[in-house]
């Protein structure tokens, strides 16, 4: 596949600005909603921005390393990289849904490539019902939080939280416990891709909890409902041989 019309996008940052300045001049610039392939200049962070941006926009991300953390980019150069473009492999992801319901009555709706966490807002642990296709499988977890990842969020928050790697092609989902009280040390299960997660706020006055779907919170849930949107692909590239599948890998050997 030919990509003759580039987009360059940059984060904020002055190493990434000038990367983006020098590839332009070298490469053009195209519009986003024509180019064939955008390239992202910045670190995982931005590239969840651009990824979330771009939805519904059937074009591939080829991100470049200008950042802090850079698990979803290549490495940066700026020479050859129609070539590079060129032989690049693609990988495809679907990110999660979550529907979360305040206290208040409001309901609100968020995208998440990385995860779905729920978070203890206040000095006492919160405490979740968790129900899997309408099954009530955990009466009550005492936790600071939980967080249900993609394959592609399993090296994220979810991995920081002692949660497994996940391969990149799995057709499954990591619910992890951050720091879980009651039962002790759980530290959560693997469900298939097609499930819906139901995490229920118990005594939320007293110990409130908020969502987030990536950078996406809602303060204050008393439900939360999360499955997987496969009508929704995010198309990512990366340099052969160093595909997530890859790095998945190589990351539970370092």
């Amino acid at each position: 596949m030919g990509f003759e019309r580039i987009c360059f996008r940059a984060a904020g940052t002055p190493g990434a600005h000038a990367a983006m300045v020098a590839l332009r001049q070298r490469y053009g610039q195209h519009p986003a909603e024509d180019a064939d392939v955008i390239v992202a200049l910045g670190g995982d962070g931005f590239m969840l921005n651009i990824l979330h941006e771009m939805q519904g926009h059937d074009v591939p991300v080829y991100g470049m390393h200008r950042g802090t953390v850079g698990f979803l980019m290549n490495a940066f150069s700026d020479a050859d990289l129609p070539e590079r473009l060129a032989a690049a492999e693609e990988t495809v992801i679907n990110p999660l849904r979550m529907e979360a319901t305040r206290r208040d009555g409001e309901m609100r709706t968020a995208l998440a490539i990385n995860e779905v966490s729920l978070l203890r807002a206040g000095p006492q642990a919160a405490k979740l019902r968790i129900s899997v296709d309408g099954r009530e499988r955990m009466e009550e977890l005492v936790c600071d939080g939980a967080l249900v990842c993609t394959p592609a969020g399993s090296t994220a928050y979810n991995y920081s939280a002692h949660g497994p790697i996940l391969p990149i092609e799995s057709d499954v989902m990591a619910l992890t416990a951050m720091a879980a009280f009651r039962p002790r040390r759980w530290r959560g299960a693997l469900l298939p891709k097609t499930a819906q997660v139901r995490f229920e706020v118990l005594e939320h006055a007293k110990r409130p909890v908020s969502a987030v779907a990536d950078s996406t919170e809602v303060r204050d849930v008393v439900t939360v409902d999360i499955r997987s949107e496969p009508d929704i692909r995010h198309r990512l590239l990366f340099d052969p041989e160093h595909g997530l599948d890859e790095r998945l890998i190589r990351e539970q050997f370092v």
